[in-house]
């Protein structure tokens, strides 16, 4: 056996008599009835994920392209661009119906108000336990809102006891609009971070990007200008302008910082000189006069640069420093960097920071609504 030779022919018969043969033709069988199947299961399974996937994605992507159309989403370069302090094409028109707009809306409210006696808002004080001295312990400020300052406040002769009556009657007002702010910048802020977008939030963009005259409709311009007003440059600007509530604009236009304008009602300043048209703002209440403050700070070309100083503060993940803000308020009055410096001194002298980080409590009917 060693020397000869084995034929294919002998192999093959080898094996054949050992069945291999037979359970070769039975593995391709097995293999032949199993690879059509494998092969239409892939094939369903591709073609249903295609049509399944394909309208998704087109749906996706004209999501993200009708919104582009609608709104220009260069909020991340531009906003690198502003805090350089690089110019960028913008269109800063600004349409003073639409800016005011929700401000004109307290002239359409009933008419009810009543102007209360300082005494009389000072035992309101009293009975709801609303003092300074616990605001700058507790941070907590009682909803107390008052539309109209009290007459007698001019006739108060202790200097201390006029400045925290006007201050408890402002502060809340303040805080109350800064909420309203932050309620928008956070709703702002969903939009962005979202894919998709509703027409109800772009109906809501539209009307924000009027608010804040943002012509171009540019996100990273809306972002900027639509952000909050440190409590204690507010109350300093408004005790200056009013001479702590005392002054005749205050007390007849409810007009708390002195706001020109050239157009509508207002009051004529005394000693103006002829042909001089501009008038000091007056407001229905004293909440309207708030909004249009901050607005104008929001919106006004003048206070770009103030602007430009509290979104390098956001950016750099910063309290909003008033001290540092108001240097760029030296356009706000003809006085310039005296104006600046008196501020800081008001600032400063009544410890007005101690409010910046003040929370509102909210109002019975607030709570009545959460129940």
């Amino acid at each position: 056996m060693k020397n000869s030779k084995i034929s294919l022919i002998e192999i093959k018969r080898y094996l054949k008599k050992k069945g291999l043969d037979i359970i070769k033709k039975k593995n391709n069988l097995k293999k032949n009835d199993w690879s059509p199947l494998s092969r239409t299961i892939v094939s369903s399974l591709f073609i249903i994920t295609f049509f399944y996937v394909a309208p998704v994605i087109v749906e996706y992507k004209e999501e993200r392209t009708n919104f582009s159309k609608d709104f220009k989403n260069n909020s991340k370069t531009n906003f690198q661009k502003v805090l350089k302090g690089e110019d960028y094409k913008l269109d800063n028109k600004l349409i003073e119906e639409h800016l005011y707009e929700d401000v004109l809306e307290f002239e359409d409210l009933p008419n009810n108000t009543v102007r209360l006696s300082a005494a009389t808002i000072e035992q309101l004080f009293k009975d709801t336990k609303y003092n300074l001295n616990d605001v700058r312990k507790e941070k907590l400020v009682k909803p107390v809102t008052l539309s109209l300052l009290p007459a007698e406040i001019k006739k108060i002769e202790n200097t201390k006891k006029r400045k925290d009556l006007f201050i408890q009657i402002i502060l809340p007002l303040i805080i109350k609009e800064n909420n309203y702010i932050k309620a928008d910048r956070k709703k702002l802020f969903g939009i962005l971070n979202k894919n998709n977008n509703t027409n109800l939030e772009k109906k809501w963009l539209n009307k924000k990007f009027k608010q804040y005259g943002v012509a171009n409709r540019d996100l990273s311009t809306l972002k900027i200008r639509m952000d909050e007003v440190p409590v204690s440059m507010a109350i300093a600007q408004a005790a200056k302008e009013t001479g702590w509530g005392t002054s005749r604009f205050a007390q007849e236009g409810n007009a708390l910082f002195g706001q020109w304008t050239w157009s509508g009602e207002g009051i004529k300043p005394a000693g103006a000189e002829d042909g001089t048209t501009h008038k000091v703002m007056k407001f229905v209440v004293l909440q309207a006069s708030v909004k249009a403050y901050q607005r104008n700070l929001n919106t006004h070309s003048t206070y770009k640069n103030f602007r430009k100083a509290r979104a390098e503060m956001r950016d750099k993940k910063r309290e909003l420093d008033s001290l540092i803000l108001t240097e760029y308020l030296d356009k706000y009055a003809e006085t310039g960097k005296d104006y600046v410096r008196i501020l800081q001194q008001i600032i400063k002298q009544n410890q007005l920071t101690d409010f910046d980080n003040a929370k509102l409590l909210p109002s019975s009917l607030e709570l009545e609504s959460l129940i």
